[in-house]
């Protein structure tokens, strides 16, 4: 039962923080009027930008952990992350998509497609192991 409840507050805040999220980038493009221009494909094409931007920061990394990126580069790639998230909620703004609900949708099917016991410390695609 406590599983149950911690669970189900841990969704709730989730969907409240996400929530706050929304409200917070829909005052932002309200103020600007740019909702004429926020179709889901140009918020799509606008979001994998900004992918390609948080990617840029790790380019010629070895590995791209924290400490190879230093203080200042670290305040880059949270502000490329931040843009990717925007994003990402206004698409499921716009196409009143629950993402916490889309999450755990998705885990379910990944659960399947790369059960636990099969892949533990293996990074292949699904379709290259053994079932």
């Amino acid at each position: 039962m406590a599983t149950w409840t911690t669970d189900r507050c841990a969704r709730n805040a989730v969907a409240s923080d996400l929530a706050r999220l929304r409200a917070l980038v829909r005052e932002f493009v309200d103020e600007r009027d740019w909702d004429q221009f926020h179709t889901p494909k140009n918020l799509a094409s606008a979001l994998t930008v900004e992918a390609a931007e948080l990617l840029e920061h790790f380019q010629w990394l070895q590995s791209g952990r924290v400490e190879e990126l230093g203080p200042d580069k670290l305040a880059e790639v949270r502000h490329e992350m931040a843009d990717v998230l925007v994003y990402l909620v206004r698409i499921a703004d716009k196409l009143d998509v629950d993402l916490f609900a889309a999450v755990e949708e998705k885990m379910v099917l990944n659960r399947a497609k790369y059960p636990a016991e099969l892949v533990r410390g293996d990074a292949r695609k699904y379709y290259e192991y053994k079932k």
